[in-house]
């Protein structure tokens, strides 16, 4: 039996080692530019979707995935929750329309304004008039609260 022995150069190498990292989801999805959008996720994706959103893998086999940048994001449409571009406008034709029924109305339902719209909308005189701002929008344009980095 032979025996082996290593020098002090060698531990030390071993001492200083880091441990392997662990993969994140999204390192062979993200960057790139053709996942800026949100798409259905992968379903490689359910697990690391799941614990990032909180939610089964049942469910999450439904969630919509985006890059941003190196990030993979997540979203799961839900009640109220949009997974698609926010609704910035100032003028919807839905509460348009609710306000020419209802022209003193002290809020217009998102079934009149669409679950996207960022803001509260009221009737004045008859006109949709947009409020408060409900929600804050990330850079890329959707509800930033809507969406969960997955690692």
């Amino acid at each position: 039996m032979r025996s082996l022995v290593l020098g002090a150069g060698f531990l030390a190498v071993l001492a200083g080692a880091a441990p392997a990292r662990q993969a994140t989801a999204g390192e062979a999805y993200c960057p790139n530019p053709a996942h800026a959008g949100p798409e259905t996720a992968p379903p490689r994706m359910a697990a690391a979707i799941a614990r990032a959103l909180h939610i089964d893998e049942a469910a999450a086999r439904n969630a919509f995935v985006r890059c941003v940048g190196a990030k993979l994001m997540a979203c799961t449409v839900g009640a109220n929750l949009d997974c698609f571009k926010a609704d910035t406008r100032r003028s919807l034709p839905g509460a348009t329309a609710w306000c020419r029924d209802n022209p003193d109305a002290d809020n217009i339902p998102m079934v009149a304004t669409g679950h996207a719209t960022i803001y509260a909308w009221s009737c004045q005189g008859g006109r949709a008039v947009a409020g408060k701002r409900l929600v804050a929008v990330d850079p890329q344009g959707f509800v930033a609260n809507n969406w969960r980095e997955v690692r």
